[in-house]
């Protein structure tokens, strides 16, 4: 029996009509794409990674559902950062998460539109990166690492409280990272004066060059090391405390992780709260916020982390005023 069009028409109107809502939605599901830079090939199994995946998939984004993430890294080289982001930009993501200095840097150059999600970048008023943290404007928010005015100065502080008898200490610095080059000459030469120790500045902006750099430092008769944090050298995070181990020296670092990979003491920021809290940005962002309108925040905490083990194998006593306050590890 030949069946007549409209009644076929109408048939399948009214089945369409009757699928469950979730069915409907199904078919209409938003796919996302984000971008993200880094300096040095990411570790989707680290901490910080786990807790910005995780943060995104509790606020309902899932990479190979309804998120798709282009990964970009300049494996440790800082001037393939500025291709990288063109690479990104020309991509046209919804977003792009960059982390560091120099990776932020990259991306700001690269788009004036794409909204920017920015991840440890120590101050980006003087970065350049923005004019103001509670409005930024622009197209870039996010964390910031530290807060403004005497975060290297304190460090300088806790190595001379865990090892006083340092008085030449050599401070590790990446000439490419604009925190390095703008934050140690406004806050380094006044508190060695205060503390009374001369400063040994020595350089790497690639791995190849850290061990060089450390072995300068000694050369030069430091007696301790300030290793500043930097993308560069931050992962994998056992390898600068395997460095330093073989010159006996004791050296205060700026990551968590580095004192749990064999370091003596760090100074730094809860990297974990500021992962969760990017992917906060992240979400506001894909819902519509406007990323000029959100203000740039900073860590509500920061950490001093000591290795007891470290510490009793260079012979050092940890004061107890700076055993109260630190976290130890053994």
């Amino acid at each position: 029996m030949r069946r007549h069009p409209l009644r076929v028409l109408s048939v399948l109107a009214a089945g369409f009509l009757l699928m469950p809502v979730d069915a409907l939605a199904q078919t209409s599901v938003r796919v996302y794409r984000i971008g993200v830079l880094d300096m040095a090939p990411p570790d989707l199994n680290s901490p910080n990674q786990r807790a910005f995946y995780d943060e995104l998939r509790q606020r309902g984004y899932v990479e190979g559902q309804n998120l798709n993430v282009e990964r970009r890294n300049a494996n440790r080289q800082p001037d393939q950062l500025p291709a990288l982001a063109r690479e990104l930009v020309a991509l046209r993501p919804d977003l792009i998460v960059a982390s560091g200095p120099q990776p932020n840097r990259a991306v700001k150059d690269a788009t004036s539109t794409i909204p920017i999600v920015m991840i440890a970048v120590a101050d980006p008023v003087q970065a350049g990166l923005v004019t103001n943290l509670a409005r930024p404007g622009g197209n870039l928010t996010g964390v910031a690492t530290v807060v403004p005015g005497g975060a290297m100065a304190k460090t300088l502080d806790l190595l001379h409280q865990i090892a006083p008898k340092a008085n030449r200490v050599g401070m590790l610095v990446n000439p490419t990272n604009a925190m390095h080059r703008i934050l140690v000459p406004q806050e380094i030469p006044e508190a060695a004066r205060r503390l009374g120790v001369q400063i040994v500045t020595v350089e790497a902006s690639t791995p190849d060059q850290i061990e060089p750099a450390i072995n300068a430092a000694v050369a030069q008769h430091a007696e301790a090391l300030f290793i500043q944090g930097d993308p560069v050298w931050n992962s994998p995070p056992e390898r600068l405390p395997q460095i330093v181990a073989r010159t006996g020296l004791p050296a205060i670092y700026f990551l968590r992780t580095q004192v749990e990979a064999g370091g003596l003491i760090s100074y730094g920021p809860d990297f974990l709260a500021l992962s969760h809290r990017a992917a906060t940005y992240v979400d506001r962002i894909l819902k519509g916020a406007k990323p000029g309108d959100l203000a740039i925040e900073q860590p509500t905490k920061i950490d001093v982390v000591i290795n007891i083990k470290t510490a009793k194998a260079l012979g050092l006593t940890i004061p107890q005023l700076l055993r109260a306050q630190a976290d130890l590890i053994d």
